[in-house]
């Protein structure tokens, strides 16, 4: 039985959430880079920001974050929209890795389905960090993983994560309806255990790095690999 370390030639996806500097992935990406080319690969890996960056209005962008994870359509841009139209520019036709922070996470999920509902893309991962609870459906389930920020007690350092619902009416062996928490959660769920909150995943300085665990970068990015190496694994 062969292992494979990454899945070949799908292009790689970094979406950001609202307020973002446009520096936010910088470290990230190089870092993902690095692995990929250990790994043997050399893929394409672009940066979006479906809401905006930092010189855009906060509250507009938090506005069109929530119509998004509530589904609402109206005058509000997409970020959904916004971030399946670059893809479906540059990527038509290959697999794609979506790797979102906060509301990029809801931007992915939902160019995701849009451009799968399209037969735009023939496949998809996406890694969800401090997101949103955006139900996922049932059939992409195994696609999406979610990952939180996490003190040493284990207690959730990112109320970001807090928003939104996975929950729904199910049925349990029964048929006793009762209310799932779970029922369009992701397939994996995990934890980074790390310094600070939501806006630290990507910190590599030095009030953000533990003397024994390494950086809040470095263990975002090996939660993430981890994910991205489990997803593709093949056996033959």
């Amino acid at each position: 039985m062969t292992k494979t370390a990454v899945p070949p030639e799908w292009d790689v996806y970094l979406l950001a959430g609202v307020g973002s500097s446009r520096s936010l992935f910088a470290e990230c990406k190089e870092e993902l880079r690095l692995r990929f080319r250990e790994a043997g690969r050399e893929p394409v890996i672009r940066e979006l920001f479906p809401y905006g960056d930092h010189t855009i209005r906060l509250w507009r962008q938090v506005a069109e974050v929530g119509a998004d994870l509530a589904r609402l359509r109206g005058f509000l841009r997409s970020g959904g929209r916004e971030a399946a139209a670059e893809v479906r520019k540059w990527s038509s036709g290959r697999p794609v890795l979506f790797i979102g922070h906060s509301g990029g996470c809801v931007a992915s999920y939902h160019a995701a389905a849009r451009l799968m509902d399209e037969r735009a893309i023939p496949d998809f991962r996406i890694v969800q960090v401090g997101s949103p609870k955006v139900p996922i459906r049932p059939a992409y389930r195994d696609k999406v993983s979610y990952l939180v920020a996490v003190d040493e007690r284990g207690t959730c350092r990112d109320p970001i994560t807090w928003l939104g619902s996975w929950s729904g009416w199910s049925r349990n062996r029964h048929g006793v309806w009762y209310w799932n928490r779970k029922k369009y959660a992701p397939g994996h769920i995990g934890q980074i255990m790390m310094i600070g909150g939501h806006e630290h995943y990507f910190r590599s300085d030095g009030s953000y790095v533990h003397p024994e665990r390494g950086s809040n970068l470095k263990l975002t990015v090996n939660s993430i690999w981890d994910r991205v190496a489990e997803q593709s694994v093949e056996v033959t």
